[in-house]
């Protein structure tokens, strides 16, 4: 079987995977399960076999024109170089992961058939959007990505909470959807195609007449997809929905097809300084501000989402100082270890039996009780901390390093103003990851709050996942001197300068948090172990996934006197707990006018189109009566009336006869 076949099977056995689950979900519900994992697991093993055959080497390139469009030709294209082949690889491991895990994490669920056919189209999507050879089939698959999301981020739609996260998420993304669209044709005008090929093509022939125009345009999507400022809003209320789904799509899959996306054509926008500055200090305000805001937060799942786009703020930081490999690499890398983080923190709810323990605040005993999510998780925060030898201390200075490069002028990719921007922003961001993972880590597993009632021992499918993603978590980054030529052939080995800037950096923000946290501890008196309440639950037969989605209704937790995040973000706190009031300011600037203008529109066509309709109504209704009133159905009424008239007539005429005779 060629490797183009190969590569055609990937998304399209999720697509089949997703269509039969959903036509069999109610009439045999027993192959539901099967139907999430089996074609989902197979596309991953699919994928391996394409990255084996590309090997790092020259892309592979297929295209076939469907049907002419009569302009800019739209061909079904694969274009698979490293990237693609690795991306596709970490898709398809992970969707695995998560259908395994959703399979003992919402086997009780009444809506798991629908959940589990939706995070199988997503896949296929996501899948679609990394080999496509083609930016029209591409944004196909990036669109059903922001429909799925739509519809799992709402899925216990019976809460107020999913349903407005689910709004804003799909509101917020199509924001930056719309200029994405229009960059996109853009580009292919300027080009002549919409072939990837031929889109680099003409670049480099310099063939681009507005490339600053239409690289500002595409990121206003990357920003709306990959949670970049100002477009990062929506991902942390998106918590509202089932935790693997925030492993999939909010953590490794969906927010990185922005970066996947500007990776593939950074030349683009590497065409316009301009571009590049604006990407890195959109890169450098979303990586300092999310880090201060994860800071804040008491809910763990929050927490990580700042963390999500804090981390995608360092792979756009190494984009914008012209360095795809190290984002690429970053990109991989967190995958493996936020997915976990999301998942270990499942297994917490798990554990709880409701999400008001998702609460900080709220956490006690959790270590001894699910062993496996307390080392797993432990190495995923080591991992997000960028501690050595965790993969997230490679991939962190890999893209410090090219941040560096750029910065000293040995790389004239990006001006070096950007350089200087990601290197400073990433090793502040650097000292905040490492205070706010610890900070995590603390309250979660060594809580002094009332301990939760125990539900017994975790489902194994979620167990396994956990040890699984921790393996590249811990591994990943010692393969990096083996991934150059799948890299653009340049190393992503770290250097001694930002090694020991961001690693002395990472322990001095864990040193001040530890020591904060152990001052508060002793002043503070640990909370009675009393089981906490349990919400009420939807359904009799639901277990955590749908209590997660009923306590979403629980009063917010009282301030934790043991909290290291308010002492050392002091005035900071409120206002980075309230993610620095950006939906406030958005209401402001967006949300009031457009209600304002609506409710113009509603008055004037009520008091002003509805009044001259109603005129109109009233007189056709007034003439109609007097008509009516005419008709009587009286014979002699009629012949004396028509007699009357033959008066009238004959008078008037008698008249104008005389006038005329006159004259």
């Amino acid at each position: 079987m060629t490797t183009t076949t190969l590569a055609v099977l990937v998304p399209l056995l999720p697509f089949l995977g997703s269509a039969a689950g959903l036509l069999l979900g109610r009439t045999a519900p027993g192959l539901v399960r099967p139907l999430a994992v089996l074609p989902t697991l197979a596309a991953a093993v699919l994928a391996v076999l394409v990255a084996a055959r590309q090997g790092g080497g020259r892309a592979v390139d297929a295209a076939t024109q469907l049907t002419p469009t009569g302009s800019v030709p739209i061909d079904l294209a694969l274009h698979i170089d490293g990237f693609a082949a690795l991306v596709a690889v970490l898709v398809g491991t992970i969707a695995t992961c998560v259908q395994i895990y959703s399979t003992g994490y919402l086997r009780d669920d009444p809506r798991y058939p629908s959940y589990a056919a939706l995070v199988s189209l997503f896949t296929s999507a996501m899948l679609l959007v990394v080999y496509s050879g083609d930016l029209m089939v591409l944004l196909v698959g990036w669109e059903v990505m922001g429909i799925c999301s739509y519809f799992l981020v709402g899925h216990y739609w019976e809460t107020p909470e999913a349903r407005s996260a689910s709004l804003k998420a799909f509101l917020v993304t199509k924001l930056g959807d719309v200029p994405f669209l229009i960059g996109l044709f853009a580009l292919a005008a300027d080009a002549g195609t919409f072939q990837i090929t031929g889109v680099l093509g003409a670049v480099a022939s310099g063939r681009l007449d507005h490339p600053t125009l239409i690289a500002l345009l595409l990121l206003a999507g990357v920003a709306g997809k990959s949670a970049q400022f100002p477009l990062h809003t929506w991902l942390p209320d998106a918590m509202a929905g089932p935790t693997p789904v925030s492993a999939l799509i909010h953590a490794a899959t969906m927010v990185a097809a922005g970066i996947y996306f500007t990776a593939r054509l950074l030349p683009v926008f590497a065409a316009s300084a301009a571009a590049m500055t604006v990407l890195a200090a959109m890169a450098a305000i979303t990586m300092v501000g999310s880090a201060l805001a994860a800071l804040a937060q008491d809910d763990i799942k929050r927490v990580l989402a700042y963390s999500t786009i804090g981390q995608l703020g360092y792979m756009a930081g190494a984009l914008a100082v012209g360095d795809r490999g190290a984002a690429v690499f970053h990109l991989l890398s967190h995958a493996a270890f936020k997915a976990l983080l999301f998942l270990a923190a499942g297994a917490v709810i798990h554990a709880a039996g409701t999400n008001s323990l998702t609460a900080m605040s709220r956490m006690s005993g959790l270590a001894r009780r699910i062993p496996d999510a307390y080392w797993t998780m432990t190495v995923a925060l080591l991992a997000l901390a960028a501690i050595p030898p965790f993969a997230g201390f490679f991939s962190k200075e890999a893209v410090l390093v090219a941040a560096e490069h750029t910065a000293l002028g040995e790389r004239d990719v990006a001006p070096a103003g950007a350089g200087w921007i990601v290197l400073v922003a990433g090793l502040l961001t650097a000292l905040l990851t490492a205070a706010y993972a610890l900070r995590l880590w603390l309250r979660t597993f060594r809580g002094r709050g009332p301990e939760a009632p125990d539900h017994g021992r975790q489902p194994i499918a979620m167990t396994s996942v956990l040890w699984v993603l921790a393996i590249p978590s811990l591994g990943f980054g010692l393969t990096v001197t083996y991934l150059d030529d799948w890299f653009d052939g340049h190393p992503l080995t770290p250097t001694l300068t930002t090694a020991v800037l961001g690693t002395g950096l990472a322990a001095a923000g864990a040193v001040i948090t530890y020591a904060v946290w152990r001052t508060l501890a002793a002043r503070t008196p640990v909370t009675a172990s009393v089981p906490a309440p349990v919400p009420r639950v939807a359904h009799p037969d639901a277990e955590a996934g749908q209590v997660e989605a009923e306590a979403l209704h629980l009063p917010r937790p009282a301030e934790d006197p043991a909290d290291p995040g308010r002492v050392l973000l002091g005035p900071l706190h409120g206002p980075a707990a309230a993610g620095f009031h950006l939906d406030a300011v958005y209401r402001t600037a967006f949300v009031r006018p457009v209600l304002a203008a609506a409710s113009l529109v509603r008055f004037l066509d009520r008091e002003v189109v509805d009044t001259y309709v109603r005129a109109a109504g009233n007189g056709a209704k007034g003439l109609g009566w007097l008509v009516r009133r005419a008709q009587t159905g009286n014979v002699q009424t009629y012949l004396s009336a028509l007699l009357a008239g033959s008066v009238v007539l004959a008078i008037v005429a008698v008249a104008l006869a005389n006038a005329v005779a006159g004259a």
